[in-house]
């Protein structure tokens, strides 16, 4: 009996042992890595959003705003073609630490966890910085499209270039599920959540203000920088939505 009691409370002890060790905690986003440990920093992390099997390294922004957001694209020196076929935007693509984007797979996953709050950071060639940010960001799975379900605008001086393509799937140019008679991502050069077609295009063609004439097909948040104004830097990143615990 004292054996067993002995043994017992070793198993419960390693128990205890695994679950205090970091080495075995499991973020699924960069909000459970910031509440394990509040003092991180930004930069690249591993995330488990679809089970312990299968880890996922992203780029966490512990500084803006509180912190805790997962970036699921970031533009920022034209390293990465983004112009790219369904397959590529479905798993993800590019360099974490740089320009990439996570994968619609991924993000489903991650938006079926959690409620989560969107937060658009963008900058101009001439050192200027805006944000736009929304109460709420999720998609479908693949069978339907990977559809868009975004809350309302909530505030931010980019101002709002989002909403008309709040409900639309996502569309490649090889897999056209936009509404405009033609193909939006073959047409402006990305892969995105096109409508007829845009007025936010993060996925376009990076290149400095003035260097491309096509009309419409460079990073693109039009009520910033109007239509045809080419973004320095934009990032996409999505955070869990803080539910009030207080009691009337």
């Amino acid at each position: 009996m004292t054996m067993q009691v002995t043994l017992l409370l070793g198993l419960l002890g390693f128990v205890a042992s695994v679950h205090s060790n970091s080495q075995f905690y499991l973020p699924v986003d960069c909000d459970g890595i910031y509440s394990h440990n509040n003092s991180s920093s930004s930069g690249v992390y591993r995330i488990y959003p679809g089970g312990p099997t299968t880890p996922l390294h992203v780029y966490c922004d512990m500084d803006t705003d509180g912190g805790r957001w997962t970036v699921f694209l970031r533009r920022m020196d034209g390293t990465e073609s983004f112009f790219r076929p369904w397959k590529h935007y479905k798993s993800g693509f590019g360099n974490v630490a740089g320009e990439y984007w996570m994968g619609l797979e991924h993000i489903f996953l991650l938006t079926q966890r959690k409620e989560n709050e969107l937060r658009v950071d963008m900058q101009d060639w001439e050192g200027g910085a805006a944000s736009a940010e929304y109460s709420s960001f999720s998609i479908d799975s693949e069978n339907n499209g990977y559809a868009l379900h975004l809350g309302s605008f909530i505030g931010g001086a980019a101002g709002d270039s989002l909403t008309n393509q709040g409900s639309a799937k996502f569309t490649t140019f090889d897999k056209d599920q936009d509404t405009w008679e033609k193909n939006c991502a073959q047409h402006y050069l990305g892969g995105f959540w096109y409508n007829a077609c845009h007025m936010a295009n993060p996925t376009g063609m990076y290149a400095p203000h003035g260097a491309i004439g096509f009309e419409n097909a460079q990073v693109v948040w039009q009520t910033w920088k109007g239509w045809n104004y080419s973004l320095k830097t934009i990032a996409m990143k999505i955070r869990p939505v803080v539910k009030c615990s207080c009691t009337q």
